[in-house]
């Protein structure tokens, strides 16, 4: 997918999930969100061409602009909607599924005693509430929540609610068909719009 139809892509996911966002063009304009994922994409390209200083430079002006950094060697699907966003950190082995909604103050970092894949992997659909932090290389299933202010350090399935200092699972239930058809409902739409 080429970045234009991943802007709008994004732009338009921010529009229905931000009841303050009125009109595309205050999203592009006014939401830090997308000059962050803008300024990534942008940099994650020139990464992968091993441009690393040019890449790291872009981050980091995104970064005092926006208070967003996300380090170009992450892997960001499509949708990822950072609301008010000031004080996110997205690590470099991050990898982020599609409609993924994270708030301000998440981190989404390493413990620093890993080596090579150091920083979680958050499946489709995931919430992460403010000042959540998630550490080390784990997974976060798909539909997931994640409480604000939680820790998050083992795995936390699909489906599933997390919250505390260290982060507990208070909720998981196995989605019904009707849940699950809407959830791919959602997903199919969300294909479509590209």
């Amino acid at each position: 997918m080429n970045l234009i139809k991943r802007l709008k892509y994004d732009i338009a996911n921010i529009i229905e999930n931000d009841p303050a966002a009125r009109s595309a063009f205050e999203v592009i304009i006014l939401y830090p969100s997308i000059h962050a994922l803008l300024a990534y994409r942008i940099a994650h390209s020139l990464y992968i061409k091993r441009f690393y200083f040019m890449a790291r430079l872009i981050s980091q002006l995104a970064r005092f602009f926006t208070g967003i950094e996300i380090h170009p060697g992450a892997t960001i699907g499509k949708g990822l909607f950072i609301d008010h966003g000031m004080g996110v950190v997205i690590g470099e082995t991050a990898e982020i599924g599609d409609n993924v909604t994270i708030y301000h103050g998440v981190t989404l970092g390493g413990t620093g005693k890993d080596k090579g894949k150091r920083h979680p992997t958050v499946g489709d659909n995931v919430t992460i509430g403010s000042g959540a932090k998630i550490l080390g290389p784990i997974t976060i299933g798909n539909g997931a929540k994640i409480g604000a202010n939680a820790v998050v350090v083992d795995e936390v399935p699909s489906f599933s609610t997390a919250v505390g200092i260290p982060a507990r699972i208070i909720r998981q239930r196995p989605k019904t068909i009707i849940e699950i058809s809407e959830w791919k409902k959602k997903s199919m739409y969300n294909e479509m719009v590209i």
